[in-house]
């Protein structure tokens, strides 16, 4: 059992927890003390997040270890695991939940945000299913790699706080090393959280939760007329945002199950992701996505299915007439399309450039994306080099050398400078405005594998901290790592991720 800090005097010892979720009803959570490691040692502390949320840096590079790794709890937590549900490939599971994670509570940040602070493999729960409650080095360094990235990409995204190894094995395929990764989110809270009271007709447990969420992250839906559809209306079009920002990077979430999309649309649950090399629609990463479910090119459809799966849930809130209330989240449902189309479009015509919009736009973008694959181009390249060929012509070399055949890349390289003609900028604000939208770094596959090998094998760090340091710049040049910006050779490519934390 985890110690507390209760006896601790020192005014550096206090997390600003206010813990709402855990004053929920009790069918909303086990409440779950972490368990013990054996010999914890903090990786790596997430300095600036931890100085937003209001907690002491220098106590914490003390005491970390110990508070990171659940041998510790601090004074004023809530520990939990959370209950919920969710389709997983298509298949309803009525129970999941935290099998390997604890919430230990909420703290108002200097924003006055509340956020979720969650121990990820901080030992067995109520809805472990046979599982050990741990999490490896390796998941959890992939965790803190790509949620860090994605945040400085400026996407929605669950952050890192803190990692650190515990001293232990964990038992897969072989032995491998502990670890506990530590999560901030603006919430936990699921699609699937909302099928799990739907699957057992807690229509007043369904009813408490919309109600916190509308409390929690839609405020101002609360007067609405239909202050529940409007929460469907407004989770939707988060959604829409957040899928079309994930294609705009190449980004490939892995395992979209409704238990891991959030309602407060933040990308989360970064297991078997990855970013694109070549640009394919039908890229695959994941080692359990046999058919291709959640492929890149396929998240739009699946994350209106999921957005279909909440609506069921929210029925009964919705109208006490059925038919009217299906008819509601049916105009919801499809409303998704035309959201994602626009967010998608808008900012493939940043990538590419464009200030203003015209009919032929999204033409012109779907034919560089059909030259990009059948010429096997690297997506993140192809982009950041047209910023250089919309500052001077005399780049044009370098964007098509990016192609199997340079020659292919000329036809598109016209239309898009016909088109430029239209659109009043000066190629030098063009080409700053478009280094803001197309990253040159990436935290790309091979990379992160090379990281996690030297970590797990080696206990060396030094390739993890490296690929921190140059993916918190993204849009940056940042020539000192232009190793970084390419794409993986033959013998270094990553065809297969896995779930792990």
């Amino acid at each position: 059992m985890s110690q507390s800090l209760r006896d601790s005097t020192a005014p550096e010892a206090h997390f600003p927890f206010d813990n709402s979720y855990a004053r929920l009803p009790e069918q909303f959570f086990a409440r779950q003390m972490p368990s013990t490691v054996a010999s914890p040692r903090l990786i790596k502390l997430n300095e600036a997040l931890a100085s937003e949320l209001g907690l002491d840096v220098e106590w914490l590079k003390r005491e970390g270890a110990a508070i990171f790794s659940g041998n510790l709890v601090p004074d004023g937590a809530d520990p939990l695991a959370m209950a919920y549900a969710g389709h997983q490939f298509g298949n309803f599971v009525p129970q999941l939940g935290d099998g390997r994670a604890i919430l230990l509570g909420e703290v108002i940040d200097r924003h006055g945000r509340r956020r979720d602070i969650q121990l990820k493999g901080a030992g067995e729960t109520p809805f472990s299913r046979r599982g050990d409650g741990r999490a490896a080095l390796g998941p959890v360094l992939r965790e803190y790699i790509v949620s860090e990235a994605m945040h400085a990409l400026g996407l929605p995204t669950t952050r890192a706080l803190a990692a650190v190894t515990t001293g232990q094995p964990v038992y897969r395929e072989t032995a491998l090393p502990g670890a506990v990764f530590t999560r901030v989110a603006a919430s936990h809270i699921r699609v699937g959280t909302f099928q799990f009271f739907a699957a057992r007709g807690d229509t007043d447990g369904l009813k408490a939760l919309a109600d916190h969420v509308i409390e929690r992250h839609y405020p101002h839906v609360r007067d609405s007329i239909r202050p529940y559809l409007a929460l469907f209306e407004a989770v939707t079009e988060r959604q829409a945002a957040l899928i079309a920002r994930w294609l705009h990077v190449g980004f490939i979430h892995g395992v979209m199950n409704t238990d891991n999309m959030t309602i407060s649309g933040e990308t989360i649950d970064f297991g078997p992701c990855a970013f694109m090399d070549a640009y394919d629609q039908a890229t695959v990463f994941s080692s359990i996505d046999q058919r291709g479910r959640y492929a890149y090119a396929n998240q739009p459809a699946i994350g209106q299915w999921n957005l279909a799966r909440l609506g069921e849930t929210l029925l009964p809130l919705l109208d006490p007439d059925l038919d009217t209330a299906v008819e509601l989240a049916n105009g919801v449902i499809k409303s998704f399309g035309e959201r994602f189309q626009a967010h998608w479009l808008d900012g493939m015509r940043r990538k590419i450039g464009l200030a203003s919009g015209e009919d032929g736009d999204l033409d012109l973008i779907q034919a560089l994306l059909l030259t990009m694959q059948t010429q096997e181009a690297d997506f993140t390249l192809t982009f950041r080099r047209l910023c250089d060929v919309a500052e001077s012509a005399s780049n044009e070399a370098i964007f098509t050398g990016g192609f199997r055949s340079s020659e292919a890349a000329e036809p598109w390289l016209s239309r898009w400078r016909e088109r430029l003609l239209r659109d009043r900028q000066s190629p030098s604000e063009r080409a700053k405005a478009m280094r803001t939208v197309n990253p040159a770094f990436i935290p790309r596959n091979h990379r992160i594998e090379q990281a996690s090998v030297a970590a797990v094998e080696e206990s060396d760090f030094s390739l993890f901290e490296a690929l921190l340091e140059v993916l918190a710049k993204p849009y940056e040049d940042q020539p000192a790592f232009a190793p970084y910006t390419r794409p993986p050779e033959v013998s270094e490519r990553v065809l297969a991720t896995f779930c792990g934390t």
